[in-house]
């Protein structure tokens, strides 16, 4: 018999998240699963490092703590926990809850479940006739990389965790699987969809993009985020229906605010082509989205569309590609900026090697948004040194002639600390690999230890049909504006905030920029003015390659994919933000001049 409704929550959407989420969640209102997301690409190549130190670890040792601390909570509600807290190690995280369990004499009233068999690294070697290109620059080259290889696991569906849940399971620890079948599956079990209904499936994918990422659908990250009076930011629910509609929602008497635009700034988060959202069961079509306020801090999503799934998995890989380290200089008083100019050229001059990569960071003047910046002193900054190589030596030199530098530079100079470790740099590698080679591994712990195969279904795979973005142009670096205010009359100058909202985060080695129109009006000038010559213009010192512009015209929004803007991904890059995650604040700190009257179209 179908449930009339479920409630899915989440209570964390990284590694490192609020810790008491878990039992916040748990005791503040009704619940019937919940989720939690602990993995990126940066979290992989942690656990790497981890694991080769120690190779009973590599997964999430926070997940083991937040049962231990809440089997109470867990017990009483009788709320299932699905989880890719599993990372590299699934199977070792569920014994450590095994052992929990027994140690309270509950290994009979709790069943743990674990999916496996995405790491691929072990049986590389068994693909030698499949082509791993590298989705984000085709020229680094698999049999280039191959000896250096540390990660290689596949994104799964939600297919086997249906199947856990299936079976009774009450806590389930994957390894890598796509972040949002932690929300499908439930969805897909309590109402009993098919491999093909499409439109429900990608419903629950919607479902499960928007909180995945915990509290950045519920305030957290908001632009507008003034309105929020208070900051104890409740973590997202989901109350799904089987016929695929939902509400966005929180626990009553929690912080934080919903509302359409808290939802659509987290829809364009972190996404491509909003016209085809891949995951591995289904492709959602964001244009189709149709969002209705309801009561206070609840959103009611309907008339989702989606279509069959491609007949590949992403693969997730990861390579050793030399080693990085960082230095600090506290530089305060007149003239700082001047100062740690000076500081710059002093280092190195004193330095005997070029590294293969070097930059510095001045924080707290330009180091997130380059040339965007509005102000031209500081009285204090950060001067933040990086260098990559693949020499050691020359690393360790470069740590040991920062100190040297306080006593023989200009006045105000304070080192943060000592010297710095270096670290690995395990480089970010995507690629794809066909379904038909690999199928996710089921482990139940207990009653007894059970193996399964799961079976997935290939007959419903097509080929994608990508949607054709509009792309910047070669000369877009030496843009005339001018052609923005042709023919246009009584006009006043606003920053972008004032007629946006917009969130930006990272896909690898390109950022992603979603801008929201505050209204139809505006989003229709916008259409004219949001080119991806000028967002290209804009961002040209981070950058370097093309910037696609999506239209999302059901959202009011455009999302715009800034390739080769991140060095290679989040672990290799040498900017203090590595994933792009402040770069849509450096566009909406920008100015442009618009028809008064569109201000009018704003509502309150």
């Amino acid at each position: 018999m179908q449930n009339n409704s479920i409630i899915i929550g989440n209570a964390g959407g990284f590694w490192g998240d609020d810790f008491d989420a878990f039992r916040k969640q748990l005791e503040s209102g009704k619940l019937h699963y919940l989720t939690l997301d602990y993995l990126a690409e940066v979290t992989m190549s942690i656990l790497r490092k981890q694991q080769l130190k120690n190779p009973g670890a590599g997964y999430i040792p926070d997940f083991v703590l937040q049962v231990q601390n809440n089997l109470d909570l867990i017990l009483k509600n009788n709320v299932k926990i699905i989880t890719n807290a599993g990372g590299l190690n699934p199977i070792a995280c569920g014994e450590k809850i095994l052992d929990i369990l027994k140690k309270h004499h509950l290994e009979e009233k709790i069943k743990i479940a674990v999916i496996y068999g995405d790491n691929i690294l072990p049986n590389i070697d068994f693909y030698n006739d499949q082509e791993f290109t590298n989705l984000d620059n085709p020229k680094v080259q698999f049999n280039d990389i191959r000896k250096n290889l540390q990660i290689a696991n596949v994104y799964f569906g939600a297919k086997a965790i249906v199947e856990a849940l299936k079976n009774h399971a009450n806590i389930i620890i994957t390894g890598r699987v796509s972040d949002a079948s932690l929300v499908m599956a439930p969805m897909i079990y309590e109402f009993d969809w098919q491999d093909n209904d499409w439109d429900k499936l990608a419903s629950s994918l919607v479902a499960g993009h928007l909180i995945e990422c915990g509290t950045q659908s519920t305030g957290g990250n908001f632009t507008d985020w003034h309105f929020i009076q208070d900051w104890n930011i409740g973590y997202p629910l989901i109350e799904a229906f089987p016929d695929g509609t939902f509400i966005l929602k929180k626990h009553k008497n929690t912080g934080g605010i919903i509302n359409k635009d808290t939802v659509r700034e987290q829809l364009l988060y972190e996404i491509e082509d909003p016209y085809n959202y891949i995951s591995p069961d289904v492709i959602a079509d964001f244009n189709s989205i149709h969002i209705q306020e309801k009561n206070d801090n609840e959103v009611f999503f309907k008339s989702i569309k989606g279509k069959p799934p491609t007949k590949y998995y992403k693969v997730s890989m990861g390579y050793h590609d030399g080693y990085k380290v960082f230095g600090d200089l506290i530089v305060s008083g007149p003239k700082a900026i001047q100062k740690a100019k000076i500081l710059e050229e002093m280092l190195l001059n004193k330095l005997s090697k070029e590294f293969y990569r070097f930059n510095v960071s001045l924080i707290g003047y330009n180091s997130c948004h380059k040339n965007l910046i509005s102000f031209n002193e500081a009285n204090e900054i950060l001067l933040r040194f990086y260098a990559h190589d693949y020499d050691q030596d020359k690393l360790d030199e470069f740590t040991r002639k920062i100190p040297s530098l306080i006593l023989s530079g200009p006045p105000g100079i304070s080192y943060t600390g000592g010297r710095q470790k270096i670290s690995e740099v395990i480089a970010y590698y995507p690629t794809l690999i066909e379904k038909k080679k690999i199928e996710p591994k089921l482990l139940f712990l207990n009653p007894e230890k059970t193996y399964w195969n799961v079976s997935i279904e290939h007959q419903y795979e097509k080929e994608l049909v990508p949607t054709k973005p509009q792309t910047s142009s070669h000369n877009s670096i030496n843009l005339n504006f001018d052609f923005l205010y042709k023919n246009q009359h009584n006009l006043t100058e606003v920053h972008f905030y004032e007629i946006c909202l917009a969130r930006s985060g990272d896909k690898g080695d390109k950022i992603n920029l979603g801008i929201i129109a505050r209204s139809r009006a505006i989003y229709e000038f916008l259409k004219e003015v949001l080119t991806a010559d000028y967002i290209k213009f804009l961002f040209r010192e981070i950058c370097k390659g093309r910037v696609l512009r999506y239209e999302i015209p059901n959202l009011e929004a455009f999302n715009f994919i800034l390739e080769e803007s991140l060095e290679g991904g989040g672990t290799r890059s040498l900017q203090i933000d590595a994933q792009g995650k402040t770069i849509a604040q450096a566009f909406l700190n920008q100015k442009i001049k618009i028809p008064k009257h569109l201000l009018n179209t704003i509502s309150e």
